[in-house]
């Protein structure tokens, strides 16, 4: 049985059943000489451990996490870091009337065909269980990554109920049992799920991944993109059916203008984008320092009506040279957050795309932008369909 390790440079394989005598996992690649303790892992086990509340799984497990190898006095070494948890609460007696039958939506059947057999209690290496091992390994690799990178998630609906985004507060995602950033949705929740309970059903959810702080041109062209890797990892979480980068399956009723990131150049001489619908890929490659992915879902964020107005201008022109100007007005018109007045609209754009086109006197730019629309009426235009516009 193939397909227990997941990585490259940094690599895990993940070992047990939900039901044997302790599940474990081996990380490769771990630079040495970093500071890393038993309670390091710990504490991200603290908070996946079940039977923590009345909404998930009774099953009571500690979860503490054994170090076997590859850290000596408290730091590692550079090889293989050996972990392992013991089961104590199995409760394998609790399966034995589906002995002999298959349960819908799990790995029963599917084990059965491709294996011959397959282990009845708890579904055994198809079992959820094995993520606590995951989160092991996650927690080394929140070590390697350091505290510029942060990575958060939320539970943002559940069912037929959402979350209200304008009650969005990271500080509550701790304080209720759904991991949830609106405190006045957890109430909502809780009724909802209780309902479901005591007609013996259960329900979908969707959980959404902030990372911030990633360093730009993560990920490698093809078959190695980031958001790939991302959502080969998402997708191999027991009952996770969809994975949506950005604006994801929502992407597909915006229009290119509506979709794109617009881009500006900041004070520090790099670029700023106005919005983040592709979550942070483009071609692959994490292209902001904010990653989002929802599973499944997420919300697009609205489009300049500036960039609408240029590149229409830009569709109507046939002179390169304009199409040229048109462009760099727009970089000067991305400093700017408020309507121009059409006598200052020239001035403006040449005093502002002096700094936006470093090195071109703001003389020679004027000159340039006289001669790419020569009249009164054209530059008159621009202003017409520029005026109201706001970044």
């Amino acid at each position: 049985m193939a397909g227990n390790s997941f990585g490259t440079l940094f690599r895990f394989t993940t070992f047990g059943e939900s039901h044997g005598p302790a599940i474990g996992c081996v990380v490769d690649g771990v630079p040495p000489l970093l500071e890393l303790t038993e309670s390091d892992i710990q504490n991200y086990l603290e908070k996946r451990k079940p039977g923590q509340s009345r909404f998930t799984t009774q099953r009571r497990e500690p979860d503490q996490v054994k170090i076997l190898s590859g850290v000596f006095e408290g730091k590692t070494t550079g090889t293989p870091i050996g972990l392992l948890i013991e089961n104590v609460d199995q409760r394998s007696k609790d399966y034995g009337e589906i002995k002999n039958q298959f349960r819908p939506g799990h790995a029963d059947y599917t084990y059965w065909e491709k294996y011959g057999t397959r282990d009845y209690r708890g579904g055994g290496r198809s079992s959820a269980r094995e993520t606590a091992m995951r989160v092991a390994a996650g927690a080394i690799a929140r070590k390697i990554l350091g505290d510029d990178i942060k990575i958060r998630a939320a539970l943002v609906k559940m069912g037929t109920k959402e979350i209200n985004r304008d009650n969005w507060d990271w500080d509550e995602v701790d304080n209720n049992p759904f991991f949830c950033p609106d405190a006045q949705a957890v109430p909502v929740f809780e009724e909802y799920l209780d309902g479901l309970r005591k007609d013996g059903s259960s329900v979908g959810a969707v959980i959404e991944v902030v990372c911030s702080g990633v360093p730009v041109g993560l990920g490698d062209p093809v078959y190695d993109k980031l958001d790939a890797d991302l959502a080969k990892a998402m997708m191999t979480i027991n009952a996770v059916k969809g994975v949506e980068i950005g604006n994801g399956f929502e992407a597909a009723e915006l229009t290119g203008i509506e979709n794109a990131d617009e881009m500006r150049l900041g004070k520090d001489g790099k670029p700023v984008f106005g919005s983040n619908h592709a979550g942070g890929f483009w071609a692959g490659f994490h292209q902001v320092r904010t990653l989002s992915c929802a599973l499944p879902s997420n919300r697009p964020a609205r489009s300049s009506p500036l960039a609408k107005a240029l590149i229409s201008m830009a569709r109507k022109s046939m002179s390169s040279p304009r199409v040229a100007m048109i462009r760099v007005l727009a970089s000067a018109a991305f400093r700017w957050a408020k309507p121009w007045p059409p006598s200052r609209l020239p001035t403006t754009f040449c005093a502002t795309a002096h700094s936006a086109k470093a090195g071109t006197p703001t003389s020679i730019f004027q000159a340039s932008f006289r001669a790419s629309f020569p009249t009164q009426s054209e530059r008159a235009n621009i202003a017409s369909q520029l005026v109201s516009c706001r970044v």
